[in-house]
């Protein structure tokens, strides 16, 4: 599995966590909005190896949003978990496994 890949995976994996609605919100609060920092982070290096290999760039866009807009409590869950969708989906995307 290339580093994008993984990245994609793990990117995913971590937002469809922050959104179920209760466990994100107590996620991201009880650890004093820091995880939104991380995801901000690994957002933007997933960004970086996909720019490498020309793939898909939507999931880590929308996960850089996710992560700059996570602490509106509505707005935060729906993209936390369209960045999941997107991010997994491009995981296992063709146009990614050929790379």
């Amino acid at each position: 599995m290339s580093a994008t890949r993984t990245m994609k995976l793990i990117t995913g994996i971590l937002e469809a966590i922050l959104a179920i609605p209760v466990l994100g919100a107590i996620i991201i609060v009880s650890n004093g909005w820091m995880p939104l920092v991380i995801m901000l982070v690994l957002h933007i290096i997933t960004l970086v190896l996909a720019v490498r290999v020309q793939g898909p760039l939507a999931g880590s866009i929308v996960g850089i949003v996710a992560s700059a807009l996570g602490w509106i409590p509505f707005v935060g869950w729906i993209l936390h978990a369209a960045a999941a969708i997107v991010l997994l989906v491009e995981t296992f995307s063709r146009r990614l496994q050929r790379r």
